[in-house]
């Protein structure tokens, strides 16, 4: 039993940004809860935390820095001293600590540790930016056509070189998703132990009743594919609303008809409401493992999505031979797919064939609870083997 333990506990978190938080945040707090709820004596570490003094579980917990808290314009650009995360991050001196664990998709799985401490890493990504996503990232950087383009190559190939050197450094290894373990697979050439995110799909409440609108909740950066949904139901008449903001908003809203709604930021009863009256989610992104599909699954939405990486674990294919389908899955990501899809979805009227409730059901799968107890049961087991 966890409780049973008396080590101290560090947990790692890349970074703690005012201006967003997403997954992994979610995930980060889920960790430090089961933490809490075993009485374990704990300290939290990161690059650089610029959030609301009131975000912690634990008012009185300090949430330990780096150096780079500290340099110049760091709580707006604090990105900007990438070339220097690495360092930061190995200056954390964890030496008091038994038990590391860290919650990654930069560097933070890169503490330094000694052979006498188990360090237990849930991976949300291998860093997308320095691998397989690099060529995406620098295309729509602000150095598409400057020396610092190149400059920003050279950064991320030796970024490469030492995420693939920390990764040796890990003990046990946790992917979020069955596509971030082929990519852990594939970069680290390790194996890896998946435990979904958990997502809170007891606030939501499935309708049989839905409105005819479809329903995007997704931030406005291009990796998210959103000018794939604008292009598509440009060409459909169907009315699409879009929950979100980022840098790509105002070239997205030039680009949309009428029947494209834009909602900017909306809190967590809005996103519900939404969820639970669409007639579908609309998804075009790839994603590590994407936990608003789940969401809207949980709120008995059926979900239409690009068929590739995260999705493939949450969403059942109403063309596969999977019973209790959750949604339906486009091979091609281009808008031309989608809309085929969205089409085929409208022409069938496949939404009279799904149940809400079952939607809803399979969506417990990724509960906050199931994601305590796997991820417990984990921490107990690595510490018995690593004693």
């Amino acid at each position: 039993m966890l409780s049973n333990y008396k080590g101290n506990v560090a947990i790692i978190h890349d970074w703690f940004s005012g201006e967003f938080t997403g997954g992994a945040e979610k995930v980060f707090k889920e960790i430090e809860q089961i933490i809490i709820e075993n009485n374990s004596s704990y300290e939290i570490y990161c690059l650089v935390n610029h959030l609301k003094k009131n975000y912690q579980l634990n008012q009185r917990k300090v949430i330990n820095t780096s150096f780079i808290q500290n340099l110049p314009f760091s709580k707006k650009h604090f990105h900007k001293y990438l070339p220097l995360f690495p360092l930061a991050i190995e200056q954390l001196d964890l030496r008091e600590y038994n038990l590391i664990i860290s919650s990654s998709h930069a560097v933070a799985k890169g503490v330094i540790t000694s052979p006498d401490q188990l360090h237990i890493s849930y991976i949300h990504s291998p860093m997308r930016y320095a691998w397989d996503q690099m060529n995406v990232y620098l295309k729509y950087s602000s150095y598409t056509k400057s020396v610092m383009n190149f400059l920003l190559r050279i950064i991320l190939h030796d970024l490469r070189k030492w995420d693939y050197l920390s990764s040796v450094r890990i003990d046990k290894l946790v992917a979020n998703s069955n596509f971030t373990a082929k990519r852990i697979k594939k970069y680290w050439g390790r194996n890896s132990s998946v435990i979904h995110p958990p997502v809170n799909t007891k606030q939501f409440s499935p309708r049989k009743t839905r409105s005819d609108f479809y329903l995007s909740v997704s931030r406005l950066v291009p990796n998210k594919r959103i000018d794939l949904l604008v292009k598509a139901f440009n060409e459909l008449d169907f009315p699409l609303i879009i929950v979100g903001t980022g840098p790509e908003g105002k070239k997205l809203k030039k680009m949309a008809k009428n029947n494209i709604s834009f909602l900017n930021y909306q809190d967590d009863l809005s996103i519900k409401n939404l969820m639970e009256s669409c007639r579908a989610f609309v998804y075009s992104g790839t994603e590590d493992f994407g936990i608003a599909p789940v969401e809207a699954m949980a709120a008995g939405a059926p979900i239409i999505a690009f068929k590739k990486a995260g999705i493939l674990d949450t969403v059942k294919c109403i063309n596969s031979k999977a019973k209790r389908a959750t949604g339906i899955l486009f091979d091609e990501q281009n808008h031309k797919a989608l809309r085929d899809c969205i089409e085929y979805f409208e022409e069938k009227k496949l939404w009279l064939e799904f149940s809400s409730e079952d939607i809803s059901l399979w969506a417990q799968n990724f509960s906050i609870d199931i994601f305590k107890k796997k991820f417990t049961n984990l921490i107990c087991k690595s510490i018995e083997d690593f004693n």
